[in-house]
């Protein structure tokens, strides 16, 4: 302990050495920075960073004060440094015009403009090695476009001179994000590209849109970070064509995040988590997501020791041809959810180059996972396409309250497939579950599953439509309303229930063209 202690006191004096000698270190205010708020340091800035670059590599510093800014030109082998009380703010493009988005016409036919294009933004940087945003300073995208109009609902990403992201990058490599908070990023806080060898580390994200994306990335690890984005996500993975080629998104460890969409902006920064504006209470995103954009693969990642808030749950979704694979969840509390706890989608919107085909989900567990006062609207579901399934899903020690409320109508849907819609979990309308809606599946495991509800809940727990293989053992499941069974099956076969206090052992190899339990 003694050594420790030390070695964190010998790499402080370091640290506050190198600052004090202005070792490798480029003080923006030695460059002509104001920090006031209101001059623009704009060209300060990138005269300090593209020096540091010249020079081989160094420290940017910004020292206490606020930096009114349009884009931020990132170079290899730098740090920005943002002391405490520092400031970068986002310009209003009627005051200064950010760099003109890039042409890109190959990812650009098949992704929306935001995910297409890096350098109108306020900070970017593309093909780069080596570089660090640093220090528990804010980065506050005032003057950003979110890309999406709350009002209309109409998506409107502004034009030629103005900026719609905090921090993206493309195509980097040896990247280090921690310490600083984000407030009102515009589109994406961050928006990652082909990025290989990122960490994002104890990030405090406020913000209009998404906070997080992860692109196409590889080798990311995303940790102590909390997020509030109550109109988009909270922490996406994508594998989007957005680079004009595939690639994949892999060997991604999420851990130890705080995720809400709940709270008006602004009041997870300080501290007053407010709950006030009617959207709020509509829409309620934060999540975790693997998707929507999914032209790549997703394969060996970990979500671990979460916890949500006011927000919908977690969803797993390829719908462009993303083979999703070897995903292990866990660890997760789940509070007041908006939409379904679990949302898993195997679609075919197949928005891509010519000859896309449906892609494939197999190989997920979810294990250790709690949420409470989840919408009774919107239930769990694993949910694939006629011809297609998602196989092998293990899902272990679980328990889900639901608020309940539904009718016993609601248990006699088929819901419609929707093949090629974009994927909610309300695109299906009302679910015939008021705990698992599950269709299209081979080899499913459940084990130690409790599901309850707060008002009366005339559905069954469980309706199982063209799935095959399934075990189902040790549940506490709380039994519907008016004689509601526990099970639906709908054209099932290899089925085994063991383990059930409420309901005997069962077991039906055949195939079972409808039976309720």
């Amino acid at each position: 302990m003694i050594k420790r202690n030390l070695l964190v006191v010998f790499f402080v004096f370091n640290a506050i050495a190198l600052l004090a000698n202005e070792v490798n270190v480029y003080n923006v205010k030695k460059y002509g920075a104001v920090g006031d708020g209101k001059k623009l340091d704009t060209d300060a800035i990138n005269k300090a960073i593209n020096d540091a670059n010249k020079e081989g590599g160094g420290m940017v510093y910004f020292p206490p004060g606020t930096y009114l800014s349009a884009s931020i030109h990132l170079k290899s082998n730098i740090t920005l440094y943002l002391e405490v009380g520092s400031v970068i703010e986002a310009v209003h493009d009627s005051i200064a015009k950010y760099d003109f988005p890039e042409v890109n016409e190959e990812g650009g036919n098949y992704q929306d403009f935001g995910h297409s294009h890096w350098k109108n933004s306020l900070i970017w940087g593309i093909g780069l090695e080596n570089i660090s945003i640093l220090g528990p300073g804010l980065i506050y995208g005032k003057g950003l476009n979110p890309g999406y109009d709350l009002d209309t609902g109409i998506y409107k990403d502004g034009g030629e001179g103005t900026g719609n992201k905090a921090i993206s990058l493309k195509e980097c490599r040896n990247v280090l994000l921690r310490d600083f908070s984000i407030l009102h990023g515009g589109h994406f806080g961050i928006l990652a590209t082909g990025v290989d060898n990122l960490t994002i580390d104890n990030l405090k994200i406020d913000t209009n849109r998404d906070g997080i994306d992860v692109d196409a990335c590889r080798n990311v690890r995303i940790s102590n970070c909390s997020v509030n984005s109550p109109w988009d996500d909270g922490i996406c993975l994508k594998s989007s064509y957005g680079l004009g080629k595939i690639k994949n998104c892999e060997n991604i460890t999420i851990a130890n995040c705080f995720l809400t969409g709940g709270f008006d902006e602004g009041t997870l920064l300080d501290g007053t988590f407010k709950v006030s504006a009617p959207e709020y209470k509509s829409h309620n995103f934060g999540r975790i997501k693997l998707g929507t954009e999914s032209n790549g693969d997703f394969k060996n990642i970990t979500i671990t020791n979460c916890v949500f808030d006011r927000s919908r749950g977690i969803a797993i979704e390829s719908v462009d041809g993303a083979h999703i694979e070897d995903i292990a969840i866990s660890n997760i509390t789940m509070r007041h959810l908006s939409k379904s706890p679990i949302f898993i989608r195997l679609g075919s919107r197949l928005r891509g180059p010519k000859g896309t085909r449906v892609g494939t989900i197999k190989r997920i567990t979810i294990n250790n996972v709690i949420g409470s006062d989840a919408n009774g609207r919107y239930t769990s579901s694993i949910s694939a396409i006629p011809g297609h399934y998602i196989e092998d899903v293990q899902i272990s020690n679980v328990r889900f309250n639901q608020q309940g409320g539904g009718e016993k109508e609601l248990a006699s849907i088929f819901p419609p497939e929707n093949e090629a819609d974009y994927p909610e979990p309300g695109m299906y309308g009302l679910l015939p579950a008021y705990g698992f809606y599950i269709r299209h599946v081979k080899g499913l495991d459940m084990s130690h599953v409790k599901l309850d509800y707060n008002e009366p809940e005339a559905r069954p727990a469980f309706v199982l439509e063209d799935v095959h293989n399934a075990y189902f053992y040790h549940l506490d499941v709380e039994a519907g309303v008016d004689g509601a069974p526990f099970f639906d099956l709908r054209n099932v076969s290899d089925f085994s229930v063991e383990d059930f206090k409420k309901l005997k052992d069962t077991q039906l190899e055949d195939n079972v063209f409808r039976l309720k339990l």
